[in-house]
């Protein structure tokens, strides 16, 4: 199979330039976490970011690679075009002209894109200034002040390094996505996430010899996250599929329609968008009380760590109903009814219309109950296996959910590559038989 996939890439000098570039990109990007912000003390911010590892800092520090920890110029990662994506999303359904512009074809999504970067720079400002305002109060616990020099240079500095670290990066996965394989934000994300293998391996390793973790626990282990790897992999790829008969009728002299489809309708829609909203929303308390002296905020944070049973029930909750919210924003029933409807198609057993609109409304909302409970499981797993088994790395949650979506998605990407070029080089044989 390998050795397949091997011939393939040296039959396709294309295909192997594109992961050629996409490997070059993600090394600038691996490159770029090393290079700090000017005016920090590295070890004294190391020595912060160990006391503030469950807080909403620790989710930061996971989704752009360390970067934040090391506070280097991409220490905000691409979490902030990833907001600003997303709040695009949520006023197009507010907003008409929006709405208008999503639906002019290739013009106005650029138009989109072009407002997607602008709020992404103005969430880097803000984000780069409460980061400086920060810093400047932070010490570590030994009483050493992160900020070597306070004042309004610092903040300046911060900001636009911070500012043109982001902008950089969301150049940097434009031309991925446009030079290499896959999607290059996503792959970004992966590859910050990944990166933390290593040090995880090495951990378990040194446990391992001194003893705290049996080999026969190491392999219980190794077999589990297997078996959750292939769940995962089972339930992205899962979707209820609705049949969709579509009437004949005549166009002209040609008798059209006549066929069978089906609506595919994902288990897991939201993606993981709900628990990174689940995630910030309950980490924020934890967050503010590290800044504060506040007695009654310590003890209320007290209560948000994720090791709690408050915070996994609350957790659990939170993901469920973001999973519905998003649901409906990014998924429209009614529309879909319509557009059936005008095409002359109708499910089986089903009115066209209103009780077809209806109908795709109840299988989505089931459907997403499971979708749900299995996202929220996931997200739990970590906390269950550092309890009850003493895991020494954190293996679940929406890092995962990430790490695997994107797997599958550049495997279905090079494979689609594969078969495209295949079908040319057949037509291509086809076209000169002909010709001959």
């Amino acid at each position: 199979m390998a050795t397949a996939g091997v011939d393939n890439l040296s039959r396709l000098p294309e295909l192997k330039k594109k992961i050629l570039w996409t490997f070059l990109l993600l090394a600038v990007y691996r490159a770029g976490i090393h290079i700090p912000v000017p005016g920090v003390d590295s070890a004294a911010l190391a020595d912060f970011f160990e006391s503030v590892s469950n807080t909403l800092f620790g989710l930061f520090d996971m989704f752009s690679g360390g970067g934040l920890r090391n506070l280097s110029i991409f220490a905000l990662g691409i979490m902030p075009y990833i907001s600003a994506s997303i709040i695009i999303q949520l006023l197009n359904v507010v907003s008409p002209d929006l709405k208008r512009l999503s639906q002019e074809g290739a013009q106005g999504r650029k138009k989109i894109t072009q407002y997607t970067r602008y709020a992404t720079v103005l969430i880097t400002i803000v984000q780069g200034f409460g980061i400086a305002m920060g810093l400047e109060s932070m010490v570590s616990p030994t009483g050493a002040p992160v900020v070597l020099y306070a004042g309004w240079t610092f903040r300046l500095i911060t900001i636009l390094t911070l500012t043109a670290g982001t902008v950089f990066l969301m150049w940097l996965g434009e031309q991925m996505t446009d030079r290499g394989i896959g999607n290059g934000i996503s792959m970004i994300i992966f590859a910050g996430i990944v990166a933390g293998l290593p040090s995880a391996i090495f951990n378990t390793v040194r446990l391992m010899q001194a003893g705290e973790i049996t080999l026969f626990l190491l392999i219980f282990i190794l077999a589990f996250m297997i078996a959750i790897l292939a769940f995962i992999v089972f339930m992205e790829r899962g979707q209820r599929r609705i049949p969709i008969h579509y009437a004949k009728r005549m166009m002209g002299r040609k008798m059209m329609g006549g066929q069978t489809t089906h609506l595919p309708l994902r288990i897991n829609t939201a993606g993981v968008i709900p628990p990174i909203f689940a995630s910030s929303i309950l980490l924020f308390p934890t967050t503010l009380a590290s800044f504060s002296n506040n007695e009654w905020l310590s003890k209320m944070s007290a209560h948000f760590t994720p090791d709690s049973i408050i915070y996994n029930l609350i957790f659990i909750s939170l993901i469920i109903f973001f999973c519905y919210f998003y649901t409906a924003i990014i998924f429209d029933p009614k529309g879909i009814a319509e557009n059936i409807q005008k095409q002359g198609g109708f499910i089986p057993g089903i009115r066209p219309g209103t009780k077809t609109r209806e109908y795709i409304d109840r299988v989505l909302a089931r459907i997403t109950l499971w979708g749900s409970l299995y996202v929220a499981a996931i997200c739990v797993l970590p906390m269950l296996l550092i309890s009850q088994f003493n895991v020494p790395f954190y293996f679940g949650g929406t890092a995962l959910l990430i790490v695997v979506g994107v797997s599958m998605d550049f495997m279905g990407k090079i494979e689609s590559y594969l078969i495209s070029r295949q079908y040319d080089g057949l037509m291509g044989k086809g076209s000169k038989v002909k010709g001959r």
